[in-house]
């Protein structure tokens, strides 16, 4: 639904849909009118919604599911406006971040993520096939570069590498040749044991996608075959080992809003935040068990981004899978809202992606442009952004 459409027709009332008319997101609206200073003082104080009171105070790494939940509770244009602003407290609004995603081992997946038509326990028109050979990966990354991506990322659908040595090999050749290209490189290949980590940071691998996918209460009804600590163990590795990890989630999973903030809180609370927090948006696929989830709003994604943003104020949000379903103005709202990257090309993995030529479109109508790489990153950069060392500072309210 288009902006425009939002301003001429009135939104149909739909708690699922939209999810933002609770009664704690409209009960910070209210102000009663008092005569005297010190009474107006208080009821401005106690007018401020959550995002307002944490859009300010240092990075940390200490919060409290209590608090990003009453963040995300917050009514929705504070919500959006207070996401806006954290966002260009910490970065150029108008720089987007593009990156290239290709599935360089596709299909054959032996767990049971209930979301992909990778699994091969689930029938889907995706089959198993063998990795892509170098000619075509180191052409894909050109091609990538020419169309205006900086950081290219490639994934295998493997649950890990063990028993993967040749391919492992090759992988870390291709990471050294696209990092000769002037891009970041970006590499999921499933879980990583510290060897691994240290051979690809040595390669020059920039990051490491490894989503958390929900919260650890909801997890086990989507995934069985990889434990939620397993995953957090593999950022870990990435981690230890100087790599950046690019780690978010998918919603509309049928999880519950206290699972969104459940993931939100995990990744918030990691003794570093990862680089990139990607916020997907649930593309059903015909044969995997969610094939008939309902799609999320526009609503649902931006109140995802704002919250991600103002809890992790200097790591990019990536709009993520989902966007081939939102307009050039919903899309403009998720990234008024604090995302500042997204994965360009026509698809991700195995979904549908936007067209090249359609966000060349969408950067010149909104005033968008593109990122350039950041190769100081990692954990042993000593520029890396600084917590409040684990001191629980309460959030000061402004009068």
């Amino acid at each position: 639904m288009s902006v425009f459409r939002l301003a001429t027709q009135p939104l149909r009332s739909s708690r699922k849909l939209y999810s933002t008319a609770t009664s704690t997101r409209l009960a910070s609206v209210a102000s009663p009118q008092q005569p005297t200073a010190a009474a107006a003082t208080k009821a401005a104080a106690g007018s401020l919604s959550a995002a307002a009171i944490h859009a300010s105070g240092p990075l940390r790494n200490d919060w409290t599911r209590e608090e990003i939940q009453a963040i995300y509770d917050s009514p929705f244009m504070d919500l959006m406006y207070y996401g806006a602003k954290v966002h260009r407290e910490n970065f150029n609004g108008r720089e987007v971040q593009q990156c290239t995603l290709l599935s360089i081992k596709t299909g054959g997946c032996t767990e049971d993520c209930k979301y992909c038509p990778q699994s091969s326990r689930y029938k889907t028109s995706v089959h198993a096939q063998k990795m892509l050979d170098s000619g075509a990966i180191l052409e894909a990354a050109v091609r990538a570069k020419e169309a205006g991506s900086t950081r290219f990322c490639m994934g295998a659908a493997w649950r890990d590498l063990a028993g993967r040595k040749s391919n492992f090999n090759k992988i870390l050749s291709y990471v050294k040749a696209v990092r000769g290209m002037g891009m970041e490189v970006c590499c999921t290949l499933g879980m990583l044991n510290e060897t691994q980590a240290k051979q690809l940071k040595d390669a020059g691998l920039t990051a490491y996608n490894h989503n958390l996918d929900t919260s650890r209460e909801f997890y086990p009804k989507i995934i069985t075959t990889r434990s939620y600590d397993e995953r957090l163990e593999t950022i870990g590795h990435a981690q230890n080992a100087g790599i950046s990890v690019c780690s978010g989630g998918i919603i509309g999973l049928g999880e519950q809003e206290e699972d969104r903030v459940g993931l939100l809180y995990t990744l918030s609370t990691l003794p570093q935040h990862p680089e990139s927090v990607p916020v997907n948006a649930l593309l059903a696929v015909p044969g995997t068990p969610l094939e008939k989830q309902e799609p999320v709003s526009v609503f649902e994604m931006v109140r995802m981004i704002a919250t991600a943003r103002i809890v992790m104020p200097k790591s990019m949000v990536r709009l993520s899978a989902g966007r081939v379903r939102f307009s050039i103005a919903e899309q403009a709202m998720c990234f008024m809202a604090g995302a500042n990257s997204i994965f360009t090309g026509d698809k991700l993995l195995t979904t549908p992606n936007n067209e090249v030529s359609d966000d060349k479109k969408m950067f010149d109508l909104l005033g968008l442009v593109p990122k350039p790489p950041n190769f100081e990153q990692g954990s042993e950069n000593p520029d890396q952004p600084m917590y409040n060392d684990g001191i629980k500072i309460k959030a000061e309210v402004p009068v």
